[in-house]
């Protein structure tokens, strides 16, 4: 996962933090048992740097896990304790502990009885079926109660518990305990604005982690958790522009009304203030997910604003339409269509062949495949790759769903088809290239949809 902020002055204070646990000016207690296995190979330390409301900068600092803490000296920062102490997640446990230990006693007694001579196993009994689901219903009711016990304050003022952020699906363990969400947890929790945030490793040397060096949020926990706190899944920022993994549903710049203030655009300026009034240099419907860039200066705003209108920006997206595609069309092709805003019934736009402008769009057929909808029933739709070399509005949902095009709309389509309680609209934009507004370097960003 892509470090969210600025990493130069928090890494100089970690460098510094680091030095002082060599020289003993700062410990690392342990409150809990290390498993030998793990002793002694080290730690992620975390440094966020925030601005407190009167503008005086805080430090904040933590560790990994939830057995250690940092012992610092007066005026050295703040040390940020574990969303969850082990005492609770302890007492989240204890209720069925006792028998699930139990359970599996039996269970492997029970197991051995059906061992065989030539070392296989004879098949399970109902009893020995029964007691196993009797273990794993008792382990996920443990999993649940620990599990919620983790919410994260966020920078929109909100609270998210940890299984509303995860659904019914359980995280892997340790989600929660690395350092980002812990130190982005406080700062949203005391009204503090990060500015420059990392995490380094301190420990051993091994094939993976080098003592002394950054590393983003992990992909496995964090990449879960922090587009939650922050608003944004940030795939890549620098000082002149940052990519983001917009969801389906939010809008890219706000509309007219409060109801349709919630927008990339002012998520992006809540936690990038010093950024420019207007960042946006594209836009994605509200329905459609995927690859977004904004500008931090105006500078960049100017030259990317350049290349999108030059067509110099490459873009291709992914849609699941619904059906299969007539057979007139080639699994490969071109199309060229000519639409205009349908002034009655805005934002909807109708084909005019004489008054439309032209909406040039190139597909590749991926694949037929079955679709689950949110009801349970089956159908079979295809997997398209669009690649538009115009940027008209609605332009990739009308070649698929007006009749000049495939006749075949979007699943989850409002406008030009239909869409069932609970579905979204299947249209992705995953891939994205341009050159750096500053460095001129060729810039190229993949992101797979989640459908």
């Amino acid at each position: 996962m892509f470090a969210p902020f600025p990493e130069q002055e928090a890494a100089e204070e970690c460098r510094r933090l680091i030095a002082m646990l060599d020289s003993g000016a700062v410990k690392i207690e342990e409150s809990g048992l290390t498993p030998s296995e793990r002793d002694g190979h080290g730690i992620m330390l975390g440094v966020l740097v925030c601005l407190a409301p009167d503008g005086a900068k805080v430090f904040l600092k933590t560790v990994s896990g939830i057995t250690r803490r940092l012992v610092l000296p007066e005026n050295e920062g703040i040390f940020v304790e574990p969303i969850v102490s082990q005492q609770a997640v302890n007492l989240a446990l204890k209720k069925n502990d006792r028998e699930i230990h139990e359970l599996t006693d039996i269970i492997k007694s029970l197991k051995e009885c059906r061992k065989r001579s030539d070392g296989k196993f004879n098949q399970q009994s109902e009893e020995e079926k029964r007691l196993v689901e009797k273990r794993q219903a008792l382990c996920n009711e443990s999993l649940n109660a620990f599990y919620s016990l983790y919410e994260f304050h966020c920078a929109d003022g909100s609270l998210k518990k940890l299984s509303a952020i995860c659904g019914k699906k359980f995280p892997p363990t340790g989600t929660g305990d690395c350092c980002a969400p812990k130190l982005l947890d406080y700062a949203y929790k005391h009204c503090l604005r990060p500015l420059s945030m990392t995490e380094m490793f301190y420990g051993r040397d091994s094939g993976y982690r080098i003592c002394g060096k950054t590393y983003g949020p992990c992909d496995e926990r964090c990449a879960l958790i922090l587009p939650e706190i922050l608003g944004l899944n940030i795939l890549y920022r620098d000082d002149s522009i940052i990519v983001v993994n917009k969801q389906s549903g939010l809008l890219s710049v706000p509309g007219r009304g409060p109801e349709k203030q919630d927008c990339v655009v002012n998520r992006f300026r809540r936690l990038f203030p010093e950024a420019i009034l207007q960042p946006s240099v594209h836009r994605l419907d509200m329905e459609t997910s995927g690859l977004l860039v904004l500008a931090f200066t105006e500078d960049a705003h100017r030259n990317m604003n350049r290349q999108f209108e030059n067509r110099e920006v490459k873009k291709e997206y992914i849609a699941v339409v619904d059906g299969k595609l007539p057979e007139n069309f080639a699994p490969d092709g071109q199309m060229e269509l000519f639409f205009r805003v349908d002034i009655e019934n805005r934002p909807h736009q109708i084909w005019d062949a004489v008054h439309g402008k032209n909406a040039v769009t190139e597909w590749h057929r991926i694949g037929e495949e079955s679709y689950t909808a949110p009801d349970g029933s089956k159908r079979c739709v295809t997997r398209i790759k669009f690649i538009p070399h115009t940027g008209r509005t609605h332009q990739l949902r009308l070649a698929a769903a007006d009749s000049h095009g495939f006749g075949v709309p979007i699943v989850g389509d409002t406008l030009y088809g239909s869409c069932m309680p609970g579905e979204r609209l299947l249209l992705h934009s995953s891939f994205l290239s341009f050159k750096h507004p500053r460095t001129g370097e060729l810039m190229e960003f993949s992101c797979q949809p989640d459908f």
